[in-house]
């Protein structure tokens, strides 16, 4: 056998593949995977943060103002247009009208004002003055009515609500909140009103603590 020949017959060196780095691969997808069992940043811890409060029980209501009120301004536009229906002089329907208008639309507005910013609503759980809520549990004191000569403090307090006082034919009953302020809360049953609260407080108070 000739050289020619045997270098013919050498076998010619396997070339190796290169790995693929599989492990690797895996093991950045195990790291850079996201965990499916992470709660979402936009997803509530609390399920039960967006439910209503359960306030319970109306236990007090003064609406603030009564809607017939709106009918004394058609009730006086009638009258006077039967007046001038029977009588002999001319019927002034022009005016009659624009003053319909402005009586009915001025005691429109006045009701509504006083029901929205004079309504009382006192429950097992909150008591709404106007348009403030306030949790019965964010009441710390409910003070007892002054039957003496001497001026208390709270009898000059800032009233609850958005009003700066306690409104015309209401009476206060003073109550120290729990960040240390005193206020009055108002009512125009103020006697009744009084003796609602304070039940309803300690009863508030109560079911907090057990």
């Amino acid at each position: 056998m000739t050289d020619a020949d045997d270098s013919r017959e050498t076998p010619e060196p396997e070339t190796s593949e290169p790995e693929t780095p599989e492990a690797e691969t895996s093991y950045r997808d195990d790291v850079d995977a996201p965990d499916d069992t992470s709660p979402s940043s936009g997803s509530s811890d609390d399920p039960s943060a967006d439910e209503p409060v359960d306030e319970g029980e109306v236990l007090f209501y003064e609406p603030g103002g009564s809607w017939w009120v709106t009918a004394i301004g058609p009730v006086l536009i009638g009258a006077v247009l039967a007046m001038e229906i029977s009588g002999p002089g001319q019927v002034h329907w022009l005016v009659l009208g624009i003053f319909a208008v402005i009586l009915i639309g001025f005691s429109v507005v006045q009701v509504h004002a006083a029901r929205t910013h004079v309504s009382v609503r006192l429950t097992e759980a909150t008591l709404r003055q106007g348009t403030q809520v306030v949790p019965l549990t964010d009441i710390a004191t409910v003070f007892p009515a002054n039957n003496g000569p001497e001026h208390q403090d709270w009898e000059s307090a800032r009233a609850l609500g958005e009003l700066p006082a306690v409104p015309r034919r209401r009476k206060g009953v003073g109550v120290r909140l729990a960040d240390g302020t005193v206020r009055q809360a108002w009512a125009r049953d103020v006697d009744r009103f009084r003796t609602e609260l304070t039940e309803a407080h300690l009863a508030a108070h109560l079911r907090r603590d057990t």
